[in-house]
């Protein structure tokens, strides 16, 4: 006689879950992690900040350079390979996930992996390299999430972990991309929430995105040091689309697909490289983005903070600087941010946000000196076809554009919806298939 087939676990009824007393203990939980997470990552970024406003700004004064030289980065950027590769190497777990693969938010993440995420992104951001505090700060609010379910009740369930970690997520970025709902979307659509379990994982994390926006106003007020969310305050408006911007559009979209797919290909191919000697060639993966930046600053003149960092407080100053900028630098900054880009997700720790946003805009505004382009709508085509590059998030990367481009952005919406799908799905075309495992028989699946 054959045992009877194992019965399928039912999923959870989530109008009962949202009735039950065990939901609102953790909706309470998820207010109250809220705080303690976005404190940590108001002042991780504040840390990020002033490291970085010592090292680039402060200390060539210090030590008597009327000017930073412009090989002022590499060894810094050296000593942030060294210090990344050290902790990849030797503390528990992989530092942050691997920017190379994509903005991975899935999974909670373990309590005990913290020290390495603060010290490898830390180290990332603070000395120049070009990638985004985004992913460091998802993955530090998810661990300190799980922390605080493991501290209050150790034996908690999975699924309770599971949301809180993610509500640590909601709570730490809250306000970094300009919006508690923009932080939101990247979340669910990063991690692929979806079906009738969305608004039971969801409510608690945009009720903790909400406490933490409180948060950073409320320590923005107090402290007096300033605020990191997004946002361009002062561009022209725009008029209504026209038909030539929307055949811009369609380019825009194919030109960042091939632009992404390249970063990409560059960084998956350099990222095994890299981990095969880590502590070698991490360090000299840093000096060669300072090579970038060397060439870069001796060619224009200009800052070495366009090809330095995220990009993040370079792209207000270069969207309203525009008009003094020419062709040649523009694909100069292009290339050496590409380059540096390729090569920092290829073994640092970071967020691939912000700088797939400020190559966009780069390339969008460098379009714009051909006729039918104007800058603006060019900054904004391009910030949103390369993030969806980038990321493979329509969703999120049409959400950017409207939240730091405000009044424009919204003018702009249906160019740049045009642009992120006319790039997705290229970027689609251009990324291979992964292979299918073969059959426990040898043959092909």
């Amino acid at each position: 006689m054959t045992d009877p087939a194992p019965q399928a676990t039912a999923p959870p009824d989530p109008a009962r879950l949202l009735r039950s007393r065990s939901y609102v203990v953790l909706l309470v939980f998820g207010a109250l992690i809220g705080v303690p997470v976005a404190t940590v990552a108001y002042f991780f970024l504040e840390a990020v900040s002033k490291a970085q406003d010592y090292v680039f700004t402060t200390l060539p004064d210090e030590l008597g350079f009327s000017s930073q030289p412009a090989w002022w980065s590499i060894p810094f950027l050296a000593l942030s390979g060294l210090l990344v590769g050290l902790s990849i190497q030797y503390l528990p777990g992989t530092s942050g996930h691997k920017p190379a693969e994509g903005l991975k938010t899935s999974g909670a993440v373990q309590p005990i992996e913290l020290a390495g995420i603060v010290i490898a992104s830390f180290a990332t951001l603070s000395l120049g390299v070009v990638l985004g505090p985004e992913a460091p700060l998802i993955a530090i609010g998810s661990g300190l999430g799980v922390l605080a379910i493991h501290l209050l009740k150790r034996d908690a369930p999975e699924m309770a972990t599971v949301v809180l970690g993610a509500t640590g997520s909601f709570a730490a970025i809250s306000t970094l991309l300009g919006s508690p709902l923009v932080a939101a979307f990247l979340l669910m659509e990063a991690a692929g929430v979806g079906g009738a379990l969305m608004g039971v994982v969801l409510v608690p994390g945009l009720l903790a995105a909400g406490v933490g926006s409180l948060i950073y106003v409320g320590l923005d007020d107090w402290t007096g040091l300033g605020t990191f969310s997004l946002a361009v305050p002062d561009i022209p408006p725009v008029g209504s689309p026209t038909g030539a911007e929307f055949l811009w559009a369609i380019v825009i979209g194919l030109l960042a697909a091939v632009v992404g797919a390249c970063i990409r290909t560059l960084a998956l191919r350099l990222q095994p490289i890299v981990e095969h000697r880590r502590l070698i060639l991490t360090p000299l993966a840093g000096v060669a983005i300072g090579v970038l930046v060397f060439v870069f600053v001796e060619a224009t003149d200009r800052s070495s903070a366009y090809v330095l960092f995220s990009g993040q407080d370079q792209l207000a100053p270069l969207i309203e600087g525009a008009a003094g900028w020419t062709v040649g630098a523009l694909l100069l900054l292009a290339l050496c941010k590409g380059l540096g880009y390729a090569i920092a997700l290829s073994g640092f720790r970071g967020g691939p946000v912000f700088p797939g946003m400020f190559i966009g805009a780069v390339g969008g505004i460098a379009l714009s000196h051909l006729p039918g382009l104007p800058m603006i709508a060019g900054a904004a085509m391009g910030i949103g076809a390369m993030t969806v590059a980038m990321l493979g998030l329509p969703l999120v990367s049409v959400l950017l554009v409207l939240v730091f481009l405000q009044g424009d952005g919204l003018a702009l919406t249906p160019l740049v919806i045009v642009a992120v799908v006319v790039s997705y799905v290229a970027s689609a075309h251009l990324t291979p298939l992964p292979k299918e495992a073969p059959r426990a028989d040898g043959s092909p699946a």
